[in-house]
């Protein structure tokens, strides 16, 4: 069969699919300055057919990330602002009655795109955030009874600001397991900042990303390509061991009252995997594990009171593991 071949004119190939998804950084970063590690999450998590929770300050360019990786894998994108009065048929759609035909027809809602935007997502009431639940999980919307299937593919990005705890309801663990990542957005460096007002001073505007040079990199053939190579790449017994230990000592770890649960380990397998592929190698190795092993897990567990009142971090309890579970040679 010949591979197929997207509108941005590039073909299914797998080695012409990892080129590809690589050339993504440099037209993203046309529009965003540094935050490499949360570009290469995005990405991981499309591979992975996964969903992924952006933490940061206000200001840090959360939503221009997204929508760049939109433009540059010529995806189809919405936005949804998450309020306190944000109802879950403004998210999944709802029945509308047609005066003319006197029968009712399904709207839509903006979840029934490719990259869906939700925006401070822990700003609205578990209601409405449980309404992304069968979403995120099934890739399909049920309203009044019908299921209606989701565009392919779909990735959820959420964000929430980390500091800002008035008028917010924290995710549920029920809801943080369905984030394949927990990606944490960081102040820029001094010389990052720099550049950052230098474009804005040259006249960029991050409302509109065609005139800052975006320009599609990779199209959904690539992205069909990419998905099947990782699929192909080799784990070995060992690598899936280490994925196990490390998962059973966050369950021992004395800091912690909720450990990862089976579906993080594999989500820890899943992500090293697309990562391995993404480096270049058809094998997974224990290095690929540690690398995606913060972003993967961090959101998974849960410290305990008194753990939190020393300083502590989810961060800093994975990292002592990872330096603590023996590693296969």
């Amino acid at each position: 069969m010949d591979p197929t071949t997207d509108n941005a004119g590039n073909t299914g190939d797998p080695g012409a699919a990892r080129a590809s998804l690589e050339a993504l950084r440099a037209e993203i970063a046309k529009a965003v300055v540094g935050q490499d590690p949360a570009v290469t999450g995005l990405v991981v998590a499309l591979l992975c057919r996964g969903h992924v929770l952006l933490e940061g300050v206000p200001g840090v360019a959360k939503t221009l990330l997204v929508r760049a990786l939109a433009s540059a894998l010529e995806l189809d994108t919405k936005r949804v602002q998450f309020t306190p009065d944000l109802m879950p048929s403004d998210v999944t759609g709802s029945l509308v009655y047609d005066t003319r035909t006197a029968e009712f027809s399904f709207q839509p809602g903006p979840v029934f795109t490719n990259l869906l935007l939700a925006d401070e997502i822990n700003r609205t009431p578990p209601k409405t955030q449980s309404s992304l639940l069968e979403a995120m999980e099934e890739r399909q919307v049920t309203v009044d009874g019908t299921p209606r299937p989701l565009p392919e593919p779909f990735l959820v990005a959420a964000t929430q600001n980390p500091v800002e705890y008035e008028g917010t309801y924290p995710l549920p663990e029920a809801q943080l397991d369905r984030f394949l990542l927990k990606l944490t957005i960081p102040l820029p460096s001094r010389q990052d900042e720099i550049d950052v007002l230098t474009r804005h001073a040259e006249g960029f505007n991050p409302r509109d990303l065609r005139a800052a040079g975006v320009r599609p990199a990779a199209g959904p053939a690539d992205l069909e390509a990419a998905r099947a190579a990782v699929a192909k790449t080799t784990i070995s017994p060992e690598i899936t061991a280490y994925v196990v230990d490390i998962c059973r000592a966050t369950r021992e770890s004395p800091s912690l009252t909720l450990g990862v649960s089976p579906r993080g380990a594999t989500a820890l397998l899943a992500t090293a995997r697309a990562w391995a592929w993404l480096t270049g190698r058809d094998y997974v190795i224990p290095d690929d594990v540690k690398a995606l092993a913060l972003p993967t897990l961090r959101h998974r567990v849960q410290l305990r009171p008194e753990a939190e009142m020393e300083g502590v971090t989810a961060d800093s309890v994975i990292n002592a593991i990872l330096a603590h579970v023996p590693v296969p040679r």
